[in-house]
């Protein structure tokens, strides 16, 4: 095995001499290694970014935003091969991975424009001769650990804003991802942003997770990924008291209702269920279709699942799934759904033939889960559909609701009177009328409610306020 990915410290490459195979989710062929980075590489690299943090929040931000600028220039300089690295490590199309790239670009110039505001407030004081302000200032040191599902623009998203405020970074990426991750962390340093202001620690997240959320140099965290995790780190986090920002997925419902247009519907459905192999936390995986129009719809939507074409090339609607546990999981899942008197419409299985060595399932359709069972309860994370009849609108908000998480919801409707008073009723962080279930613009705060979150949004400028704090100044003047 050739090439190592090692963990970056200060800018210096550092390996433990434990790895692990970094594999093609599309045929399990070994792409290179991952060094599996142990507790003292963990803590070399919050000592790195503590050392440099103080330095880094000296540049000024206006400054610190043309270095990303110049980072996001080398990024798109080289697009093709960042596009060629994320759709080998996470299983995609070269133009799925392209359009990725170009979002993880404009994610970052975003930010970058963000060195020039910044923005605090002044307001008056009720005092005489005292003025009030507040301006925003770095963490200190901030923990980012990512997802595998999009990692180019999962980089982005946290990396660029916790670096414009002045922060300095040890990013934690999906051990799936190793690779994209290491590109851009040298890319950043390339473009100027000092070595010890980005670190990055490679390897396994039950083994390096603890002892970097329980560090006591970490002043913020940013986590996306399962509740479960994300809840432990609450615990640690908590412990502590550290700011701390969680994304943690979603069971995201999609209603039809008996006036929709039921062709547009089933279009959004299938990229909403089935794009990216269903690894969205927004992805749509409850299907709360009216009585009036279930059996047309389903028909339809069937139909339009049976046609998705899987594989890797560029006329492909999915690919496979990151790795073997998680299709071992959702097959499972689909099992006990069935034994509990689901029926699986199409799918269910992987796929077999020329993808039969790759972490395929097909996309799959299943009804009759309970409300309140597993498959309607768990986010499986996989192009995985349920769906569920109802009566009329009051029951379809109430199916909607039902579910521990809150992050997207989508509703179809010609109605706007219906359509807006959805918007108000969702239990989430994200609504879609007459679209899909996805997640938000670069620009544009995204995050849910219960358990897909803890209330932070990122990215948009809310971003700023998860990886800056606001100070108050009062400034008295004694009028000549």
């Amino acid at each position: 095995m050739a090439r190592v990915i090692p963990s970056l410290i200060a800018g210096a490459e550092v390996t433990s001499g434990r790895i692990a195979p970094v594999l093609n989710p599309h045929n399990n062929e070994t792409i290179c290694a991952v060094s599996l980075a142990d507790a003292e590489i963990s803590g070399g690299a919050i000592a790195a970014a503590r050392a440099a943090q103080a330095a880094w929040a000296a540049v000024p931000a206006v400054k610190r935003g043309e270095i990303l600028l110049k980072a996001c220039a080398l990024i798109e300089e080289r697009s093709e091969e960042l596009s060629r690295i994320v759709a080998e490590e996470a299983g995609k199309s070269l133009k799925d991975a392209r359009g990725e790239t170009g979002g993880a670009v404009q994610c970052g110039r975003f930010f970058a424009g963000e060195g020039q505001r910044l923005f605090g407030r002044t307001m008056p004081s009720n005092t005489a001769n005292k003025y009030a302000m507040t301006i925003r200032q770095p963490c200190g040191v901030a923990l980012l650990i990512t997802a595998a599902n999009t990692p180019a623009p999962n980089f982005a998203w946290k990396v660029f804003p916790a670096l414009i405020c002045g922060n300095a970074v040890v990013l934690k990426p999906a051990e799936d991802t190793p690779i994209s991750a290491d590109w851009m962390a040298r890319v950043l340093i390339e473009a100027g942003v000092p070595a010890g202001a980005l670190n990055v620690v490679q390897g396994l997240g039950a083994e390096v997770g603890p002892e970097l959320t329980q560090h006591a140099d970490v002043d913020v965290i940013s986590f996306t990924g399962s509740d479960r995790v994300g809840r432990g780190i609450a615990q640690a986090a908590g412990a502590d008291l550290k700011k701390l920002s969680l994304e943690l997925g979603g069971k995201n419902a999609f209603v039809v209702c008996d006036d929709a247009d039921l062709d547009k519907a089933v279009r959004w459905a299938a990229l909403s269920a089935f794009s990216n192999a269903g690894q969205r936390c927004a992805a749509g995986s409850r299907f709360v279709i009216f009585d009036a129009v279930y059996d047309t719809f389903v028909e339809k939507f069937v139909a339009a699942t049976k046609a998705q074409k899987l594989g890797v090339g560029d006329d492909c609607d999915l690919g496979p799934v990151i790795n073997q546990r998680q299709i071992t999981a959702m097959i499972d899942a689909i099992g006990r759904a069935q034994s509990a008197g689901a029926r699986v419409l199409t799918g269910g299985n992987r796929a077999v033939g020329t993808l039969a060595s790759g972490n395929y399932l097909e996309p799959t359709i299943v009804e009759g889960a309970a409300v309140d069972g597993e498959l309607s309860l768990t986010e499986l994370f996989g192009p995985i559909a349920a769906l569920y009849r109802v009566r009329d609108y009051a029951e379809a908000v109430r199916v909607t609701n039902a579910s521990p998480y809150g992050l997207t919801a989508c509703i179809h409707t010609r109605s706007i009177d219906r359509g807006w008073h959805f918007t108000q009723v969702a239990q989430t962080g994200v609504v879609v009328v007459n679209g899909g279930t996805y997640g938000s613009e670069p620009h544009m705060p995204f995050g849910g409610r219960k358990a897909s979150g803890n209330g932070s949004r990122e990215p948009g400028t809310e971003a700023l306020d998860v990886y800056s704090d606001l100070k108050d100044i009062y400034l008295w003047i004694d009028p000549p």
